[in-house]
């Protein structure tokens, strides 16, 4: 195994507890190309060992801090088991759920999704992608899938000088599979579909809010309707709102899979029909605002919290007395402060009384580590207005 060495600072990241090395605190590159490493610092002491990006920003992603540890089919096995082990409460919630979920289980760069008997990785990295056959085999061996799939499709893989694609490393996997959670069941696309298929990090959010869900029920950025779903088992009528025609074919399929006809489909943008349903001085009962990430990325920021300010507003003044909003930002660059800091400017310019239930992030197999911040992005709140 080839060796680096890195300068104080990243010794320094090492230590507290993030795993990222960038390429101008590596003093000296490893001449080998993408694998693992052995990491040393300035004065010698051996540090660990590393995934190896040679053409990354990220050159250095720490995955074992044994230096002499050996990463092999072995290795990843066994780290393989730890992340599916931490999952098996979420097994009575849902058949489709996150595995493995990158840093945060110590497989940088990694990500894993189950559903049902199939599975959809991405590799995200030069270093992680040498060592496809060994995840692939270890991921047989552990949960015997009827097929794998890569979709390796993401922007992030040109900046580590990877191809982008999208194919079966493993036996079939379908268009679409049906999975269930809490109850209620719908169609991933694991071919095609946002992320590896469907949005899995918002299932305790939808949980929630489906269980206060009640009267006239809006879901604003509804996409294949998961939200819209769990709203329809006790809301009167749902109107699910989103701009992709396509995306809302998806969902009439998923609530007659659920034998749901209480949900009424509308192509619109959303911000249009928020404004006019103000107008209007419409009510709802309940609101759901999960929109895609308005601030893509540092420099959008300040035009992504007036844009989640402006859907915030109207949903607040479109709330009945007593009714629930659940809104979330899966920004990265919007954090919680700064988000909760746009919900009470926008509660204080709408004129109501809003109580916070509850203050929410990700699901349990989308674990946040407090030292490494990118393995959280989600920020969400039920309210519910007083007045």
């Amino acid at each position: 195994m080839d060796s680096v060495i890195v300068n104080r600072k990243a010794e320094k990241r090492w230590e507290t507890g993030h795993p990222w090395i960038f390429r101008s605190d590596v003093l000296e590159r490893a001449q080998s190309p993408a694998g693992a490493v052995r990491v040393t610092a300035a004065n010698g002491r051996p540090l660990g060992v590393a995934l190896w990006s040679p053409q990354s920003e990220i050159s250095l992603r720490m995955i074992d801090v044994d230096p002499r540890a050996t990463i092999d089919a072995e290795w990843w096995r066994r780290r393989l088991e730890r992340a599916v082990q931490r999952r098996t409460h979420v097994t009575s919630q849902a058949t489709a759920y996150r595995l493995v979920h990158g840093e945060a289980d110590a497989c940088p760069s990694l990500i894993c999704d189950r559903y049902g008997e199939y599975l959809v990785v991405q590799l995200l990295s030069a270093g992680v992608e040498s060592f496809r056959a060994e995840i692939v085999d270890a991921l047989v061996q552990l949960l015997r899938p009827t097929g794998i799939l890569a979709r390796n499709d993401v922007p992030v893989r040109t900046r580590e000088g990877l191809p982008r694609s999208v194919e079966a490393l493993h036996g079939e996997v379908p268009r679409e599979i049906e999975v269930e959670e809490s109850g209620v069941r719908y169609l991933a696309a694991p071919w095609d579909g946002q992320k590896t298929g469907a949005f899995l990090d918002q299932r305790e959010n939808r949980a929630l809010i489906g269980g206060v869900s009640r009267g006239r029920a809006l879901d604003c950025f509804s996409y294949h309707g998961s939200f819209a779903l769990h709203l329809a088992r006790a809301a009167q009528t749902v109107t699910a709102l989103d701009s992709s025609a396509s995306a809302l074919e998806r969902a009439r399929a998923n609530a007659a899979l659920n034998d749901f006809g209480n949900i009424e489909f509308v192509e619109a943008d959303a911000f249009d029909f928020l404004r006019a349903a103000d107008a209007r001085r419409e009510r709802y009962d309940t609101i759901v605002l999960d929109p895609p990430a308005f601030a893509k990325t540092r420099q959008s920021l300040a035009g992504a919290l007036r844009g989640y300010k402006e859907i915030n507003l109207r949903g607040m003044k479109l709330l009945a007395r007593d009714g629930h909003l659940f809104t979330a930002s899966c920004s990265f660059h919007v954090g919680r402060d700064l988000f909760f800091e746009m919900l009470q400017e926008a509660a204080a310019d709408s004129g109501r009384a809003l109580a916070i239930r509850a203050l929410t992030g990700q699901p349990s197999d989308h674990p946040e580590i407090l030292t490494i911040p990118e393995t959280g992005y989600i920020k969400g709140a039920l309210l519910q207005a007083l007045d």
